[in-house]
C-alpha cells in the first residue's frame, strides 16, 4: 500500500525510536507514580484523561518521525504536511494538558530559566513560532532542510520548542503561571490563524510544483538517505522518483497538503477555543453561585 511493501521494517518502524519513545512514557508513568509519592504526595493524581493524552502523544510522535508517516512524508508533500500538522499543533497541547502542574514547577524551578523569561512572552512566541514555520515553506528553505540532516534535526527541535512555547499560552498547565486571560486566549487562537494562513494560502494556490524533494528524484534520493540503510541511490534503480509512490499528480499533492494543514489547524484551534471557552464559562458560573458574605451588601 502506498509502496510501503518495498521498505524493510526497520525503515518502516525504527525500532530504536519506538524504543526511545516507549521509555519516556516509562518514565512519565514513573513520575506521576513512584515518584510523586515520594516528593510530592499533597499533589493530585495525574487523571485518566492526563494519561490517556500523553500516552496518546507519544504514539503520535512515533508514527510521525518513527513510523510509516515519516517515510510517507519523503514520497508525498500531503504526507508531509499531516506530520507537520501533528508535530506542531496537535501533540504540543496535548503533552501540556497530560503532564500535572507539578512536574511543570519542578522543570522550571531552577533560576537559569528566568534568563530565558523573555521567550515566554505571548508576543514573542506567537512571532517566532509562525516566523519559522513560514520560513521554512519558502521552497528553498524547505528543500535545504530536508537534504541536510544535521539541520533538518535542528531546526525540527527548534521549531518543535517554540511550538511548545506558543501552546503554553493558551493551555498552560500551571494556573499560577497563567499570563493570559480567557479572552486574551481567544483572541491570541485568531491572531495564530491570521499568521499561519499565508504560508497555507501559498502551497494550496501555487500553480506548479514549489518542492524540488517531491519533483526531482536526485534530491529526492538525497533526502531518502536519511530514512533508508544503505545507498539511497539504488532507489532510483527500482523506481522513477518520488512520483511513483505519489496517488496524484505533484501540483495536486502540494495543493491537497496545503489544505490538510489548513483543516488541521482550523479544527485544532476550534478544539482549544471550545476548551476555553468551556473553562471560562465553568469560572464565571463558579464565581456567581459563591454566597455573599459581605453583610453589608446593598446596604445604605
Amino acid at each position: 500500500m502506498l509502496g510501503l511493501q518495498y521498505f524493510r521494517f526497520e525503515e518502516l518502524w525504527t525500532p530504536l525510536f519506538f524504543f526511545g519513545m516507549a521509555a519516556i512514557v516509562i518514565l512519565y508513568f514513573y513520575l506521576i507514580g513512584p515518584w510523586k509519592e515520594k516528593h510530592f504526595p499533597q499533589e493530585p493524581a495525574a487523571t485518566v484523561k492526563q494519561k490517556t493524552l500523553f500516552v496518546s502523544a507519544a504514539v503520535l510522535v512515533y508514527l510521525v518521525h518513527g513510523g510509516p508517516l515519516n517515510l510517507l512524508g519523503h514520497m508525498m508533500f500531503t504526507f508531509h504536511m499531516v506530520n507537520m500538522s501533528i508535530s506542531y499543533l496537535i501533540v504540543p497541547p496535548m503533552v501540556l494538558l497530560g503532564v500535572p502542574a507539578f512536574i511543570w514547577r519542578k522543570m522550571f524551578e531552577a533560576s537559569f530559566w528566568k534568563k530565558l523569561s523573555w521567550l515566554m512572552h505571548p508576543i514573542a512566541a506567537l512571532v517566532l513560532f509562525n516566523m519559522l514555520f513560514s520560513i521554512y515553506h519558502i521552497p528553498i528553505v524547505h528543500d535545504y532542510v530536508m537534504t541536510h540532516f544535521t539541520v533538518h534535526r535542528l531546526y525540527y527541535l527548534v521549531l518543535f520548542i517554540t511550538a511548545f512555547i506558543m501552546w503554553w499560552q493558551i493551555a498552560c498547565p500551571v494556573p499560577e503561571w497563567n499570563r493570559l486571560t480567557d479572552l486574551k486566549k481567544m483572541a491570541y487562537v485568531f491572531a495564530n490563524g491570521m499568521l499561519l494562513s499565508p504560508a497555507c494560502a501559498l502551497i494550496i494556490f501555487a500553480k506548479s510544483s514549489m518542492y524540488a524533494i517531491y519533483s526531482d528524484p536526485n534530491v529526492w534520493v538525497t533526502a531518502m538517505g536519511y530514512c533508508v540503510t544503505g545507498d539511497p541511490s539504488r532507489l532510483l534503480e527500482s523506481f522513477s522518483g518520488p512520483q511513483f509512490f505519489n496517488l496524484m499528480d505533484v501540483v495536486e499533492d502540494q495543493q491537497l497538503g496545503g489544505i490538510v494543514m489548513k483543516l488541521v489547524q482550523e479544527l485544532m484551534y476550534g478544539i482549544i477555543l471550545a476548551y476555553i471557552f468551556k473553562q471560562w464559562f465553568k469560572r464565571e458560573h463558579t464565581e456567581d453561585e459563591l454566597p455573599n458574605t459581605n453583610p453589608n451588601t446593598g446596604t445604605a
